[in-house]
């Protein structure tokens, strides 16, 4: 099967690529939208891989490569009353949130802003930049991983 990739949104003070080069692998829990939780549910296999992008930061962008090292589960955040992401509908027996775990491939030397990924003519086509699109977690083609990890050098 081939390898997907992936671009994962995270607001840095959630958590930061700096939390995961510290943690060195996470869940990836939280996820409240049906979409995003499909693709971590249905589409997510282990090996795929992953941008890992800072939102609603200074500036926003790509900061990371990481792996998928654990298909999806029931997301056990939604079952927890002191649980920001507690969702009383979701039950354990069926679970309506996903999550999978990823692992650090590596920190990016620099950020590759929005601005840039918006500015590139090759990147026009990228779900992150198409208007109206705010999911967390989104499908990229290799084409656009392998642009963003070139800018990524520069």
């Amino acid at each position: 099967m081939a390898t997907k990739y992936w671009l994962m949104k995270s607001e840095p003070g959630a958590y930061s690529i700096d939390d995961l080069v510290k943690d060195k692998k996470t869940h990836w829990d939280g996820v409240r939208n049906y979409q995003a939780r499909n693709f971590m549910r249905d589409e997510m296999k282990i090996g795929n891989q992953v941008l890992f992008y800072h939102s609603n930061a200074k500036p926003t962008g790509v900061v990371g490569v990481c792996e998928v090292m654990k298909e999806g589960y029931p997301d056990f955040t939604a079952f927890d009353p002191e649980d920001k992401h507690f969702d009383a509908k979701s039950k354990e027996d069926k679970p309506t949130w996903i999550m999978v775990d990823i692992k650090l491939v590596k920190k990016l030397k620099r950020t590759v802003t929005l601005e840039e990924i918006k500015d590139n003519s090759k990147l026009l086509d990228m779900k992150l930049v198409q208007r109206g699109n705010r999911l967390s977690v989104m499908p990229v083609s290799k084409k656009e991983f392998d642009i963003i990890l070139r800018l990524s050098e520069q």
